[in-house]
């Protein structure tokens, strides 16, 4: 009589994945965390281990584009509120970009879907550890 594993297979792929989404997404926080604490570094902001924080991370960005840290309210607000804070986050990363001597419009990249996330994770690691032509 031979064992039939053929439902058992089914759970243990979705386990599996569930694991390596997880680690994928532990691993991008990580990177996004590092990144824009070495970016506060640079720029002398008082507190850049905010970087590690959820939410506090926002408000320091916004501080760092020169906006007030209570902006990062907005997001108890639906779809309006969520809107104005990602355009404020826009401008914000445009003024540090500017800064850190890079282009500004480096910082449209959030608003392309999917690959724009990709190209706004090279760009915030660029800022942060390369070091900019002068």
């Amino acid at each position: 009589m031979a064992i039939d594993l053929l439902p058992v297979i089914p759970n243990w792929i979705f386990v599996l994945g569930n694991v390596v989404l997880g680690l994928f997404g532990v691993a991008i926080y990580v990177y996004h965390a590092l990144a824009w604490q070495t970016i506060g570094k640079k720029q002398k902001y008082k507190r850049p281990w905010l970087a590690w924080i959820p939410f506090a991370n926002v408000s320091m960005i916004l501080q760092m584009g020169r906006f007030n840290w209570a902006w990062v309210f907005l997001v108890l607000i639906p779809i309006l509120g969520w809107i104005a804070l990602f355009i404020l986050l826009i401008l914000s990363m445009w003024r540090i970009f500017e800064k850190a001597k890079y282009p500004g419009w480096a910082s449209l990249s959030m608003i392309l879907p999917t690959v724009g996330k990709v190209l706004y994770l090279i760009v915030i690691g660029l800022v942060a550890w390369k070091k900019p032509k002068k």
